[in-house]
């Protein structure tokens, strides 16, 4: 297995989303993360994109538990606050039956 290299603050939202979904890992397939350094004035953090692919009988489920609530939803990343999450756009139902989703989200360093 390839281990992709992430900040701790990506590497934690990753954990976070597929803690939230609950599923079998072999269900849920990462095939982008992105993340870039992201700063105000008196904020640091990284913008994060994430797309997934959910395969299997159970995918439509599987999607239900992780975007159901999601904006709204708490994340437990050590250092880090998920300020703004959401999806970039509608969930695509594949030929094969696998849905793919693209996400953005924004964690900021406590």
């Amino acid at each position: 297995m390839m281990k992709i290299p992430m900040s701790a603050a990506a590497a934690g939202l990753l954990r976070a989303l597929l803690t939230r979904v609950g599923a079998s890992r072999d269900r849920i397939l990462l095939t982008e993360f992105r993340s870039v350094e992201w700063q105000l004035l008196t904020f640091a953090g990284e913008r994060h994109v994430v797309a997934l692919r959910l395969v299997g009988t159970d995918c439509d489920a599987t999607l239900d538990r992780l975007i159901v609530g999601l904006e709204d939803a708490e994340f437990a990343i050590p250092g880090n606050i998920v300020a703004d999450i959401g999806l970039v756009e509608p969930p695509r139902h594949e030929s094969d039956g696998a849905i793919t989703l693209n996400l953005e989200a924004l964690t900021i360093a406590e």
